[in-house]
C-alpha cells in the first residue's frame, strides 16, 4: 500500500536531481557568452594620477565617430559625446594589462567603432558630454584575440559543478562535476573570486566575491592546474552563483508584461517567470525531447547506445561556449566522448533551436533556470527550454536522471566547454 507514494518520492527526487544537472549546463551555456571585454580598463583607471574635483571617467565602446567627436555606449549608463580635445593623450593598451606604462601612443584616426574605450576629462557643456583630456583605447581585434585566449584556457584548465561541501579552514571545495565524479577545488590568497551579480549570468556583470559567498547547492566554475589523477584543482580564478530551478507547466502568458506563469512541480507552487532580452529560449524537438525522455527511463541500457535519438551532436561540432569534443569524464587531454559514455548534452543544447515568448502556448511544459530578479517574488529567466513533456512525463530513478544529466553540468576534466 505504501509503494505508490514511495515511487512519487522517488520521481521527484530524481527530477530535482536531473533539473539541477540541467540548470548547470544551461547557465554554462551563456553564462560566459558575455565576458568582460577588457577587466585592464577597469584597473587601468585606478593606475591614472589622482584627479581634480571636476575631472570625470567614462568606460563604454565606441559607437560612433564624426571627426573629433566620438559617441562612446557607456556601461550601464546613457551614451556619452565625447570631445577629443587638441593635446588629449590617446594611447592603446593590450587587454589584460592595466599598467599604462606598457601602453603605446596611438592618434585619434585609428579607433574604430567598436573599441573600448577609457576616457579622462571634464563634464561638457551638457549632462551627457564629457571633454576628453586622456583615452585609453582597446583595440577590438585585440579583445577578440584575447577572448579567444581565454576561451581556450578554460576549456584546458577549468572545472566546474554543484558545490557539494566547503571547508573554509583548509580554503577547499567539493563540486560534483558529475553523479560519479567530484573534484576537489584548493583555493588560496591568490585566488580571485567572482560572483553572478542579481539577475544576471554574465560575466561582465560579475562582481568580486570571497570564498565565504559560496554556499552548498551553488552552481561554480574554477580554472587551474590539476593534478595528474585530475582529482584536484588548485584554482587561480572561481566564479560562482546561486540559481533556482523550475520544471511544470505554464498556465498562463503575459506577452504585454513579457512574463509567464508556471506551475512549478518542483517547488510545488506557481511562479511568475521575467523574459527579458538576455533570457534564451529554445525548444526540443519532439525526437530530440523522446530520446532524452529515453534515458530517463532506461540509463543504463541507452548508454550502450550512443546518444538519444536524434540527439548526437555532429563530430567536432562546438558547444554553445565554444568547446568542440567534449570530454565527458575522460583523462585530461582527452578529446572526445568516452564510448560508452553519456553524450555532450552543452553540444545538443547549443543546436535546439530558439523561440520567441509568442511561440510558446499554455500548458506547455517547460524547464527554466532563474535568478531573483529583485525583492519581489518575480524571477528572472536565465534560460527556458520547452517541449519537454516527455522528460516530465518520465518515470525516472535517481541513476537514470544522473546518466542523462551527467553531461549537462559545468565541464568535466580534459576537455569542458569554458568561459569566453
Amino acid at each position: 500500500m505504501n509503494g505508490a507514494p514511495k515511487l512519487a518520492t522517488m520521481k521527484l527526487a530524481a527530477l530535482r536531481l536531473a533539473t539541477r544537472r540541467l540548470a548547470t549546463a544551461l547557465v554554462l551555456a551563456g553564462a560566459f557568452s558575455a565576458m568582460v571585454l577588457a577587466p585592464g580598463l577597469v584597473h587601468a583607471q585606478d593606475s591614472q594620477p589622482a584627479a581634480t574635483p571636476a575631472a570625470a571617467r567614462k568606460l563604454g565602446t565606441v559607437k560612433s565617430i564624426s571627426g573629433t567627436t566620438i559617441t562612446l555606449k557607456v556601461d550601464a549608463s546613457p551614451d556619452v559625446t565625447v570631445t577629443v580635445q587638441d593635446g588629449a593623450r590617446i594611447v592603446r593598451l593590450a587587454p589584460g594589462q592595466t599598467d599604462l606604462k606598457t601602453a603605446t601612443p596611438m592618434t585619434l584616426p585609428e579607433v574604430q567603432v567598436g573599441d573600448r574605450m577609457l576616457v579622462r576629462g571634464k563634464p561638457g557643456d551638457n549632462a551627457d558630454s564629457l571633454v576628453a583630456a586622456s583615452i585609453v583605447v582597446m583595440k577590438q581585434a585585440d579583445v577578440a584575440q584575447k577572448q579567444q585566449h581565454e576561451r581556450d584556457d578554460w576549456q584546458k584548465r577549468g572545472t566546474g559543478g554543484i558545490v557539494s561541501a566547503l571547508d573554509a579552514v583548509g580554503g577547499t571545495i567539493n563540486v560534483a562535476v558529475n553523479p560519479t565524479l567530484n573534484i576537489t577545488v584548493k583555493t588560496s590568497k591568490d585566488t580571485g573570486f567572482l560572483r553572478y551579480a542579481p539577475a544576471s549570468v554574465k560575466f561582465a556583470d560579475a562582481q568580486k566575491g570571497t570564498f565565504d559567498q559560496i554556499k552548498v547547492g551553488d552552481q561554480m566554475r574554477a580554472r587551474g592546474d590539476r593534478s595528474a589523477d585530475g582529482k584536484e584543482l588548485t584554482a587561480e580564478e572561481v566564479i560562482s552563483g546561486t540559481f533556482r530551478n523550475i520544471a511544470g507547466t505554464i498556465t498562463a502568458i503575459d506577452a504585454t508584461s513579457g512574463t509567464i506563469t508556471i506551475k512549478d512541480i518542483l517547488a510545488k507552487k506557481t511562479v511568475v517567470v521575467k523574459i527579458t532580452a538576455d533570457s534564451q529560449m529554445r525548444k526540443l524537438t519532439p525526437k530530440m525531447a523522446q530520446g532524452l525522455a529515453f534515458f530517463l527511463k532506461a540509463p543504463a541500457g541507452a548508454a550502450q547506445g550512443g546518444a538519444p535519438a536524434g540527439a548526437q551532436p555532429a563530430s567536432g561540432a562546438a558547444g554553445t561556449n565554444g568547446a568542440a569534443g567534449a570530454n565527458n569524464g575522460g583523462p585530461p587531454g582527452a578529446g572526445g566522448p568516452r564510448p560508452g559514455s553519456a553524450p555532450d548534452f552543452q553540444q545538443i543544447l547549443s543546436r535546439i533551436p530558439n523561440v520567441t515568448l509568442a511561440e510558446l502556448q499554455k500548458d506547455d511544459a517547460v524547464m527554466a533556470v532563474a535568478m531573483q530578479g529583485g525583492a519581489g517574488p518575480e524571477v528572472t529567466a536565465i534560460t527556458l527550454l520547452g517541449g519537454v513533456e516527455p522528460i516530465l512525463t518520465a518515470s525516472p530513478n535517481g541513476g537514470g536522471a544522473a546518466a542523462l544529466f551527467s553531461g549537462w553540468n559545468l565541464g568535466t576534466p580534459g576537455g569542458e566547454a569554458g568561459p569566453q
